[in-house]
């Protein structure tokens, strides 16, 4: 129980702690207008449906890898790691194809309004260039999962949320002729971050097998 708990509280805090920050940008988004926060509420519930695929291969991984973990096979779940992160990858490029250049369609699917339709296309523009970044270290907070490296990756969830997306999303709607583009690019930035972090976590981690 003390192990669970160990290593559930960390993904539990950082999954809380990460819906907060993306609450605190909605609130900088609800100061710039009713438009613009009714973008941002259309494009949000677009992006739920399109992370899922990123998430799936989080999840998938993150009990492949624990099982070969635990089975010593840590080569199997390098390899589940790769693998996972070419696929999602080659399904994020569609991803980012579709929300970038036909943002207006997927928007069109929840408001008529052609105002917030407007907003949401240019919200999702940002999110698309998240679809490839997100296919990428998904699959690593997947693999660190697995290997119980959960502390690791509650905290460059914050950081990622707190120093990143947060901040750099209060500056952008700051900026003379903010736009739901440049405030999304906050989500982007943050997870170019986390990929960074993920990445140097990996190159430790092989240096101290070595």
């Amino acid at each position: 129980m003390k192990k669970m708990t160990g290593l559930g509280i960390p993904i539990a805090m950082q999954d809380l702690l990460v819906g907060i920050s993306f609450l605190i940008i909605l609130a900088i988004v609800n100061s710039m207008g009713v438009t613009a926060s009714a973008g941002v509420g259309v494009a949000e519930k677009v992006c739920s449906f399109i992370m899922l695929i990123s998430s799936a291969f989080m999840q998938s991984i993150s009990a492949f890898v624990a099982q070969n973990y635990g089975a010593g096979r840590m080569d199997r779940a390098k390899k589940a790691l790769h693998y996972g992160v070419a696929l999602s990858f080659a399904i994020g490029v569609v991803m980012f194809y579709i929300s970038f250049y036909h943002g207006t369609v997927l928007a069109g699917i929840f408001s008529s309004d052609p105002a917030v339709v407007t907003a949401g296309a240019d919200y999702l523009k940002a999110y698309a260039i998240d679809c490839l970044l997100t296919a990428i270290f998904f699959c690593y907070v997947g693999f660190y999962n697995g290997i119980g490296l959960t502390k690791f990756v509650m905290v460059q969830g914050i950081v990622g949320a707190f120093f990143v997306r947060v901040p750099v999303s209060f500056i952008m709607s700051r900026q003379a002729g903010a736009s739901l583009f440049r405030i999304g690019l906050a989500t982007p930035m943050s997870s170019a971050v986390q990929t960074i972090l993920c990445l140097l976590c990996m190159v430790y981690i092989r240096k101290k097998e070595k």
